[in-house]
């Protein structure tokens, strides 16, 4: 693997006969080119776009996606990195973060429609080295009337290895707040039920029930059965291994009601459906996860990949409280507390990376001895986050400064993890 990099590297300067002997050409000087791959690809995904400019040699090196990340698949070098969107991709640039190294990554903004503006409750899910961005709601200055938030079908991949975006084949029905997962090792992705609301709108939209999958190698869409009913603002991940996989869709909101005849109300879901992959993919409903009274709605859900072959953990974060979810009595048991707690008028940020929660929250360092020094209030708020594994049951914190040039609102900013 490594002499096709040597080859590709002489390759690429045998145009320049006055560069062949250049020192340029070798990775790390008085070091073998496949020694030197080696080491280089030790080096976290965050850290390769400063390194790239170094030299020629590393510019190819780094550039060269199929050499690279096969050397850390070999070697199990991953980088486990989280992936934030804090507004309409097209306008604000994603970032990549690397918690164990705490390194910010920028990622090119997605491709721009002149006709749509302000992508929200959209999807995001990565299989291998690409980040699929699917959906969600948006205004459209060819609709009418103008100020009524759409659906997108529109489904954007983007390539790290290259930094490009490709625009794939729509959607069969367009959607925003809906269920999606990936499928592992198969190049599929699972989508059901969904929407048009926009945050802007907190009780408007449309709900639907319909539910497809998307084939990565031939770039289609395909229709499933769909919901028992109809479904908006729900979560979606994986239960099982193999041909026993199952598409669990949990919460949501699909009636609303009015509140004096007048306010509109959503009525949230307590219970979810299941489809089983297998035996042509029907649907089975389960009932209530918790009691009268317990909570209003679902809280944000994330999934926690089980070690050789176990079921995965599923939690939730409600407030300040972590539940993990139990399969066999569907039931939420509370698992530990967050121990900075949020205040009421923000929201945390909840992601699983690399086997732990991470709960994340703006927080802003300015104190009141400093109230009187307007420059210090003009900074942007730090990350603070808040790390909790679940088989050890503790808990960790680190800060870090994001590189934003907004305030992010993890109300409606989207996270994916990735592997690199």
């Amino acid at each position: 693997m490594t002499s096709s990099f040597s080859s590709s590297l002489l390759s690429s300067s045998s145009g320049d006969s006055t560069d062949r002997n250049d020192t340029t050409l070798t990775l790390i000087p008085g070091l073998p080119n496949d020694l030197s791959s080696l080491i280089l690809s030790f080096i976290p995904y965050s850290h390769h776009a400063r390194l790239r400019p170094t030299c020629k040699s590393w510019r190819t090196f780094f550039s060269n996606p199929k050499t690279l990340l096969s050397l850390r698949r070999t070697h199990l070098a991953f980088s486990h990195l989280l992936c934030i969107f804090p507004e309409d991709p097209s306008l604000t640039p994603p970032y990549l973060f690397d918690p164990h190294h705490l390194a910010w990554c920028p990622l090119p903004p997605m491709p721009c429609n002149p006709h749509a503006y302000g992508l929200s409750n959209f999807i995001a899910v990565s299989i291998g080295h690409h980040l699929y961005v699917l959906g969600g709601s948006l205004f459209d200055t060819r609709s009418y009337p103008i100020d009524r938030p759409s659906p997108s079908s529109s489904i954007f991949r983007l390539d790290l290895s290259t930094s490009t975006w490709d625009c794939l084949s729509p959607m069969l029905s367009p959607r925003g707040s809906f269920a999606c997962v990936a499928l592992p090792n198969s190049g599929q992705i699972l989508v059901a039920g969904g929407g048009s609301r926009h945050p802007m709108f907190g009780a408007a939209g449309s709900r639907m029930s319909s539910a497809e999958r998307y084939d990565v190698e031939k770039d289609e869409w395909v229709a499933l059965d769909g919901l028992p009913r109809f479904r908006a603002g729900c979560v979606g991940f994986l239960v099982g291994k193999g041909v026993d996989r199952e598409f669990w869709v949990m919460g949501g909101y699909g009636e609303s009601r009015t509140v004096s005849g007048v306010f509109p109300v959503d009525e949230y879901y307590k219970d979810g459906a299941v489809l089983e992959l297998k035996n042509g993919g029907k649907w089975r409903e389960i009932g209530d996860m918790w009691e009268e009274g317990e909570r209003r709605r679902l809280g944000k859900v994330v999934a926690v990949d089980g070690d050789d072959g176990e079921m995965p953990g599923i939690f939730m974060l409600d407030r300040n409280d972590i539940f993990r979810y139990d399969i066999s009595s569907n039931r939420w048991q509370k698992e530990s507390s967050v121990p900075k707690k949020a205040p009421t008028d923000t929201c945390f940020g909840f992601a699983a990376i690399d086997g732990e929660l991470h709960v994340m929250s703006a927080i802003n360092y300015i104190d009141s001895v400093d109230i009187r020094r307007p420059r210090q209030q003009k900074k942007l708020p730090s990350l603070f986050i808040q790390i909790y594994h679940p088989k050890k049951g503790t808990w960790r914190s680190m800060t870090t400064k994001p590189p934003f040039k907004c305030r992010l609102d993890f109300k409606t900013a989207v996270l994916c993890s990735i592997r690199l």
